[in-house]
């Protein structure tokens, strides 16, 4: 059975997620861990490209910048936060 990319985005979602505050991941590192999953479904460089891009568009992951380019959760800000609750 062949992968899509959108199990593929939602997967690379679901590793981010967990290792939220622990691990940051590069767009390579999530390659390389669903290349190595899905390959003999496959999973190619292309459909790999295409997932995190549809992760990044969709606003579900965004591009950091700490000394390297890193796909993390978008977080929310306390003062956000704070408006949400009042409301």
């Amino acid at each position: 059975m062949a992968v899509t990319v959108e199990q593929l985005s939602d997967e690379m979602y679901e590793m981010v997620k967990r290792d939220m505050g622990v691990k940051k991941y590069k767009s390579m590192d999530l390659q390389k861990a669903m290349r190595k999953k899905y390959e003999d479904q496959g999973a190619d460089r292309k459909m790999l490209k295409l997932a995190i891009r549809g992760l990044i568009d969709s606003g579900r992951c965004v591009y950091t910048y700490f000394g390297g380019s890193f796909i993390e959760i978008p977080h929310e800000e306390g003062a956000a936060m704070r408006l949400d609750k009042e409301e």
